[in-house]
């Protein structure tokens, strides 16, 4: 994201959007991953209600893997 668009909401209502068509299609949960450098994402998530399920490194990233039921 941008550094002009930091702080503005953009990311938390992506997320939110994510989660409602994840409940409107009926999946049970969301999982996604972000790089272990981004600190800002590390602990957002969590607090989004996110929980960490594991790190491992691919492709030369380290990843770190969440999950969130939504269903």
């Amino acid at each position: 994201m941008a550094e002009t668009a930091a702080g503005q909401g953009i990311g938390r209502a992506l997320i939110g959007f994510c989660e409602a068509e994840a409940r409107r299609l009926g999946l049970a949960g969301v999982q996604l991953y972000t790089n272990e450098k981004m600190a800002a994402n590390l602990s957002i998530y969590p607090h989004l209600g996110y929980a960490e399920t594991e790190r491992r490194t691919e492709d030369g990233f380290n990843r770190v893997y969440f999950e969130k039921r939504v269903g």
